[in-house]
C-alpha cells in the first residue's frame, strides 16, 4: 500500500511543484513558515528540517533554540494560489525538540495533548467554526478603516468587489478539499462569513489557519486587505468564530439522547456545565487581544452572559435545535471566541474545560429563557448569572488563578502567554487613544 509519504512525494513531481511551505504557528497563532525545494522534501518528510526557534515568539530561548519542524504529510496539499505562476504546495508541522520529543510551545501539541486525553477517556472531538472578518479598502493603521460596501446581514449584493472576493475565497478553499456549509454578508458593512463543515479538531485548527492565509491573499490579489481584528469599525457588531463542538463515542454523538426532553446526554450537559464553570478562565485564550473585548460589549449581539440556552444569542453556550431527522447531529455553539485567536490553543482549553465537567460530574444550571440583554444586574446576579471578563487585564487575572488552563497549556505556553499579555496590557494602558483627545484636549 502506498504511504502518505510516497504520495507526497509522487505528487509533487507530477504536478511539477516547484517550492514546499512548511507551515506552522507561534503561540499566538500568528503563521510562520519557510520554503523548501522538492530536492530536500524526501528528508524533511524523514528526519524533519532544523530552525532557530530562538527567533519565534513563545518558542525557545537563546541557549536552546534550536527545533526541528516535522511535517506532518496528512495535510500536504497543492496551493491553489500561483505566486509568478510557480506551482507551490503545503506542509502543516509538528515541532519537536532535536530528539524528536514533542516540543512544549509548539500550539499543535498542546491540541494533539488535549486529543489524547479525550481519547483516553472514549471520546473524539469534532468542531465547526462560523469565521467572520471584515474587507477594508487598505490596512494602513494611520486612518480610519474603509469599507467595500455597506450590506447588511444576507444581503444579496450585485457585483461589488467584496462578495466578489468572497466567493472567489469558498471556491478556492473547495479547491484545495476545504468544504464550506455556508458563506454569506454578515450584519455590518464588509463584514463577511464562512462556515467550514464539521471535522475533527486537530484538521479542523489547521483548516482555520488555512482560511486565514487564503483570505488575506486573494483580498491582497485585488489590492484591498481582509481583517480578522475582532471590532476594527465602532458603532457595529465585531467578528466572531462561533464555534460548534461535539463529543463522539466511536461513531456515535455523544451529545445526543432520544430520551432527554431536548435530545441532550447526560455527557452534553456536563460538557456545557464545564463550559460555564471554567469560561472566565478561558476567555485569554478564546479572546486574546486587547480588541477582542471591544467586541464583548452588550449591544451588538456578541455573547456577555456566562449562561445556556438554545437558540439565544444574548448567552455563551446556544445549544442550536437539530434538524428534524438529523437528531444524531447535536451540538454546541460556544459564542465566545473571536477569528483572531490561536484556534489550536483555543480548541484544546475548551475541550479540557467541557471534559472537566463531563468527567467530574458538574451539575449544568437551569436553561436561559431570558434574553440576558433585556434583564437588570439585579436580576442577573438572583439566578447566578455572571458576566465574561471585561478587559484584557481580567481575562489574564482569571486564566493565572485557573489550574485547569495550566495544565492544558503546559508550562511553557501558559507563562510565556501570561507575559505577553500582561505586556500587551501595559503599553496599552500607557497609550493615549484619539477617543481621549476628542473628549478631554477640548475640555480641560
Amino acid at each position: 500500500m502506498q504511504s502518505q509519504q510516497d504520495y507526497v512525494l509522487r505528487t509533487v513531481e507530477e504536478r511539477g511543484v516547484r517550492f514546499i511551505q512548511l507551515w506552522f504557528t507561534d503561540v499566538l497563532g500568528v503563521p510562520k513558515a519557510f520554503n523548501i525545494t522538492p530536492a530536500e522534501l524526501e528528508t524533511a518528510l524523514e528526519e524533519g528540517m532544523t530552525f532557530d526557534g530562538s527567533a519565534i515568539d513563545g518558542f525557545s530561548r537563546v541557549q536552546e533554540s534550536d527545533v526541528l519542524a516535522r511535517p506532518d504529510a496528512k495535510t500536504f496539499q497543492i496551493l491553489p494560489i500561483k505566486p509568478n505562476g510557480v506551482p507551490m504546495a503545503r506542509v502543516f508541522c509538528d515541532i519537536t525538540h532535536l530528539d524528536g520529543t514533542p516540543f512544549e510551545g509548539d500550539p499543535r501539541h498542546v491540541l494533539r495533548r488535549a486529543l489524547e486525553r479525550a481519547h483516553d477517556a472514549g471520546f473524539s472531538f469534532y468542531a465547526a467554526p462560523e469565521v467572520e472578518y471584515f474587507y477594508f479598502a487598505d490596512g494602513d493603521p494611520s486612518h480610519p478603516p474603509k469599507p467595500l460596501d455597506a450590506g447588511s446581514y444576507f444581503e444579496l449584493t450585485v457585483a461589488d468587489v467584496a462578495s466578489d472576493l468572497r466567493k472567489r475565497t469558498v471556491l478556492t478553499l473547495e479547491e484545495m478539499g476545504i468544504p464550506v456549509e455556508y458563506s454569506q454578508h454578515e450584519d455590518a458593512p464588509s463584514q463577511h462569513e464562512i462556515d467550514l463543515r464539521y471535522t475533527d479538531a486537530l484538521t479542523m485548527a489547521d483548516t482555520v489557519m488555512t482560511v486565514r492565509m487564503i483570505v488575506k491573499e486573494i483580498a491582497l490579489e485585488r489590492g484591498v486587505h481582509a481583517t480578522f481584528m475582532p471590532k476594527p469599525l465602532e458603532g457595529v457588531q465585531g467578528s466572531g468564530m462561533h464555534t460548534h463542538f461535539s463529543l463522539f463515542e466511536g461513531d456515535v454523538n455523544a451529545f445526543y439522547d432520544p430520551g432527554d426532553e431536548h435530545g441532550l446526554s447526560k455527557v452534553a450537559r456536563g460538557f456545557i456545565a464545564g463550559l460555564l464553570t471554567h469560561a472566565r478562565e478561558i476567555t485569554a485564550v478564546t479572546n486574546q487581544l486587547v480588541n477582542s473585548y471591544k467586541r464583548l460589549v452588550v449591544g451588538y449581539e456578541a455573547p456577555v452572559y456566562v449562561a445556556w440556552a438554545r437558540n439565544n444569542r444574548s448567552v455563551v453556550v446556544n445549544v442550536p435545535h437539530a434538524k428534524r431527522g438529523k437528531e444524531d447531529s447535536t451540538r454546541i455553539e460556544y459564542r465566545a471566541p473571536d477569528p483572531a485567536c490561536n484556534p489550536y490553543l483555543a480548541f484544546a482549553v475548551v475541550l479540557a474545560a467541557g471534559l472537566a465537567g463531563v468527567q467530574e460530574g458538574y451539575e449544568l444550571a437551569p436553561e436561559t429563557a431570558a434574553n440576558l440583554y433585556e434583564t437588570t444586574p439585579e436580576e442577573r446576579m438572583a439566578e447566578g448569572i455572571r458576566t465574561l471578563p471585561a478587559s484584557m487585564h481580567e481575562a489574564v487575572e482569571e486564566m493565572e488563578r485557573s489550574e485547569l488552563v495550566a495544565e492544558t497549556l503546559g508550562e511553557h505556553v501558559f507563562e510565556w502567554f501570561i507575559r505577553n499579555k500582561r505586556a500587551e496590557w501595559s503599553a496599552y494602558k500607557r497609550t493615549v487613544t484619539q477617543f481621549e483627545l476628542d473628549r478631554y484636549l477640548p475640555r480641560f
